[in-house]
C-alpha cells in the first residue's frame, strides 16, 4: 500500500502498526462471519456485520477519497464500540446473557457521541477556513445535544426495524413486553454519558487544563494540516 503524505511526516509507530494488524485480522474474521450469516439467511446479523466491515475499512476510504488521515485512536475506539454493540451484543446475544450489557453500551454511546460532537465543533472552531469563534459553553452544549440526538435517532431506528421487519432490537423487560422501558433507560443512560463528557469538556476548556479529547484533536490537526490552513 502506498505511503500517504501523512505517514511520511508521521512515521508508523508500533501502536499504528498494531492497529493495522488488528484491523486486517478483524476484517478477515468479519468477512467469514458475513458469508456464514448469508448462508444461514440471518439478514439482520449480516447487515450489522456489514456495518462493522464498513467501520473497519473507513480509514482507507477517507485516506484515498477525501485525503483525510484518521488517527488510530479514533478508529480503534469506534471499532471496539461497534464490535461490542453489533457483533457481541446483537449477533452473539450478549444483551441476553448479561443484563447490564445494553446499559453499558448505551452509556458508552453517550460518551462517544459526546466526544464526536465535541470534536466536530472544536475542529470547526480551530479551522482557519471558518471565521468562527465558539465559547467553551457552546462547544459543550453542542456536544450534549449532538449525542442525545444521535441516541434518539437510534431508538427510532430500532422501533421501525421492529415494527416493519419483526426484529427484536427493542429488548422487552420484565413487566413491559412492549420494550418502552428498555427504550427509556437507553435514552436516559445515553444522556447521562453525554452530559458527563460535555461537562468534563467544558470544565477543562474553561480552566485551560489538559483534556484527552484535545489531545485527539491535536493529533487529527497534525495529520491533516491542509484542512486547517487558509487556501
Amino acid at each position: 500500500m502506498p505511503i500517504s503524505p501523512a505517514e511520511k511526516t508521521f512515521p508508523i509507530s508500533d501502536y499504528n502498526r498494531a492497529h493495522r494488524i488488528l484491523v486486517r485480522v478483524l476484517i478477515l474474521l468479519m468477512v467469514v462471519e458475513w458469508i456464514v450469516l448469508l448462508i444461514d439467511q440471518r439478514w439482520l446479523s449480516a447487515f450489522l456485520v456489514t456495518l462493522i466491515i464498513a467501520t473497519l475499512i473507513s480509514p482507507f476510504v477517507f485516506r484515498k477519497k477525501l485525503e483525510m488521515e484518521i488517527p488510530a485512536e479514533f478508529h480503534i475506539t469506534a471499532v471496539v464500540f461497534i464490535f461490542a454493540s453489533f457483533y457481541l451484543g446483537e449477533i452473539r446475544e450478549f444483551y441476553s446473557w448479561f443484563w447490564w450489557w445494553d446499559i453499558a453500551l448505551h452509556a458508552s454511546a453517550g460518551l462517544l457521541m459526546g466526544i464526536a460532537g465535541f470534536l466536530l465543533v472544536y475542529l470547526l472552531n480551530e479551522s482557519k477556513r471558518v471565521e468562527l469563534y465558539m465559547t467553551p459553553g457552546f462547544i459543550s452544549l453542542f456536544a450534549l445535544i449532538f449525542a442525545v440526538s444521535i441516541g434518539t435517532f437510534w431508538e427510532i431506528f430500532e422501533f421501525f426495524m421492529d415494527q416493519l421487519f419483526g426484529f427484536n432490537m427493542q429488548k422487552p423487560m420484565m413487566g413491559d413486553p412492549s420494550g418502552l422501558t428498555d427504550t427509556m433507560w437507553d435514552m436516559i443512560v445515553n444522556a447521562i454519558g453525554a452530559f458527563i463528557i460535555s461537562f468534563t469538556g467544558w470544565w477543562y476548556l474553561k480552566c485551560k487544563r489538559t483534556f484527552f479529547v484535545r489531545n485527539w484533536i491535536r493529533n487529527f490537526i497534525e495529520r491533516n494540516p491542509g484542512m486547517f490552513n487558509k487556501g
